[in-house]
């Protein structure tokens, strides 16, 4: 597979009244605001410029909705849990998130985008809780694996999918060397419906 040639910018959204219709099937990609999402989504979807990546982090403000196929799409939600974001700014995000959980019949699943060198945190673990008590597929990547070496690797990969629980899949990711990317997109498929 080679991606989704037909992938593109649909949409932001700052409120749950600008979303867009919600038909089809869409899986949402969340993260911390350092955790590398953007850089995954645009490996994913083999467009190195699809999402917006920033050495900043916390660019992602507004929730983007990314047309993949027909009646298929990737939503780009905010990052959360930068340190740096004023209190406003985080409570509006906070809600955007809470907003978009509640409301999507058509998510299909969670991609969640994860240091690791960090391991799932508290904000990740709630950002599971959310999806999982909708009943909706999750799938963790372990980003920025190719700054682990191989024992460290399986090791963060072996807590990760502790953490997670059952019924959530882990793997390790790297956007940086390709690492897991097939495997990935192949998840990706599958939550959408092939």
């Amino acid at each position: 597979m080679s991606g989704y040639p037909e992938a593109r910018f649909l949409t932001s959204a700052g409120s749950a009244r600008q979303f867009l219709p919600d038909d089809g099937a869409e899986v949402a990609f969340a993260g911390r605001s350092n955790a590398g999402k953007s850089s995954a989504i645009n490996a994913i979807v083999a467009r190195r410029t699809l999402a917006r990546t920033s050495k900043t982090p916390g660019r992602t403000q507004l929730v983007n909705f990314f047309h993949l196929t027909a009646g298929r799409r990737l939503v780009d939600l905010p990052g959360y849990g930068f340190a740096s974001v004023a209190p406003e700014t985080r409570a509006r995000w906070q809600g955007l998130l809470e907003g978009y959980f509640a409301g999507r019949g058509s998510l299909r699943g969670l991609f969640l985008a994860v240091d690791a060198r960090r391991g799932l945190g508290e904000l990740d673990l709630q950002m599971l809780g959310w999806c999982r008590a909708l009943g909706r597929e999750i799938h963790v990547l372990l980003t920025k694996a190719d700054k682990l070496g191989r024992r460290e690797a399986a090791a963060t990969l072996d807590a990760a999918r502790r953490a997670a629980g059952a019924g959530v899949t882990v793997q390790l990711f790297s956007a940086h060397d390709g690492q897991g990317v097939e495997a990935a997109r192949v998840r990706l498929g599958e939550m959408l419906g092939g």
